[in-house]
């Protein structure tokens, strides 16, 4: 049985954390592609991380390979997906984290450079997603061979809703998540083709903005497809965002027996995944959580017992890129 390699294209926020995420779970990584960054300069922003910290281990440049914690990455900076060298390199599964090829047809092309399976760190329009926790189980590697690890903010949603929904059903709910801003906003007011807004200083605003994440969660709970839909609001924190779920419930439940359900969840089956606190928690106390979610008891509000309002928590970059590490595990023992 060949060992997991893994090669990384794009090594911006997602691609730098999953490497992170990969090397504490002791995957190997094996190869690196970013057309815009030179070697001296991945060991620089890998080394130092605004959010997360300057990473602990020993990072360096040698021989023309990035070499950290005594474990040799070749670089490469190719432009087409399909002239990245992975085969050479000994890559056989790649996390596609530049958020360009997001399609089947366009993630394909990492094949063509030698590698077997791709993950698309990001929504696809059409690969299967693919949500830890929640509906790995339906990974088929006969058929299946790129495939999305959603989004962040859909790996906190789908397993709370999933708990809720086996234990209480979900007759429709709305999702709103408080969101940090991220890379693809503006740092002061600038140009925003799609929606006028989104061009504004994330620093400065609270912005409303779309997201698929919670229609989403039909894809990977079937039974709740076209049941919920949610909106986002981009708000001025470098990172750690939470999810509301209002939700009309199918069968009458106290709030103490949600809790109880929620809390049963995170210490069986969804242990690592979903996470539980009952602590006067705030944002940055979650920033490194490696949970998708964290469901925070002391928050949500119950209406009576079938209209209620569920507060979870997300560090929507490192809790998702070590599911995006997991994924990869999670495939590969399905393979072999």
């Amino acid at each position: 049985m060949s060992e997991l390699t893994v090669g990384i294209n794009g090594f911006g926020r997602i691609g730098r954390l999953v490497l992170r995420a990969c090397l504490e779970k002791g995957l190997k990584v094996v190869a690196i592609n970013d057309p815009f960054i030179d070697l001296n300069y991945m060991v620089y922003m890998f080394k130092y991380d605004s959010t997360h910290g300057r990473y602990s281990g020993e990072v360096k440049a040698e021989d023309g390979k990035l070499v950290v914690d005594g474990n040799e990455i070749s670089v490469f900076q190719c432009m087409k997906p399909s002239e990245i060298p992975w085969g050479d390199a000994g890559a056989l599964y790649v996390v596609e984290s530049t958020g360009v090829f997001l399609s089947i047809d366009k993630a394909s092309a990492h094949i063509q450079g030698g590698a077997k399976r791709v993950v698309v760190s990001a929504p696809s329009p059409d690969a299967p997603m693919f949500v830890m926790g929640v509906n790995e189980d339906k990974y088929d590697p006969s058929s299946m061979t790129i495939v999305s690890n959603a989004s962040c903010t859909t790996n906190c949603l789908a397993p709370l809703a999933k708990v809720i929904h086996d234990n209480f059903g979900i007759v429709e709910g709305l999702m709103t998540t408080v969101h940090a801003y991220t890379a693809t906003q503006k740092t002061v007011d600038g140009p925003s083709a799609k929606a006028w807004r989104d061009g504004r200083g994330a620093h400065q605003n609270i912005i409303p903005a779309s997201t698929g994440a919670a229609k989403a969660v039909g894809k990977v709970i079937p039974e709740l497809n076209g049941k919920l839909t949610g909106m986002a609001f981009r708000v001025p924190v470098s990172d750690v965002s939470v999810v509301d779920l209002t939700c009309r419930l199918a069968k009458p439940a106290t709030y103490a027996e949600i809790k109880e359900a929620m809390r049963k969840a995170s210490e069986g089956p969804m242990a690592g995944i979903l996470g539980y606190t009952e602590d006067e928690v705030v944002s940055s106390d979650f920033i490194g959580d490696s949970h998708s979610s964290i469901f925070d008891a002391g928050a949500g509000i119950s209406l009576n017992d079938n209209f209620v309002k569920l507060i979870s928590w997300y560090d929507n970059e490192y809790g998702y890129s070590n599911r995006v590490a997991d994924l990869l595990s999670h495939m590969y023992t399905k393979e072999n």
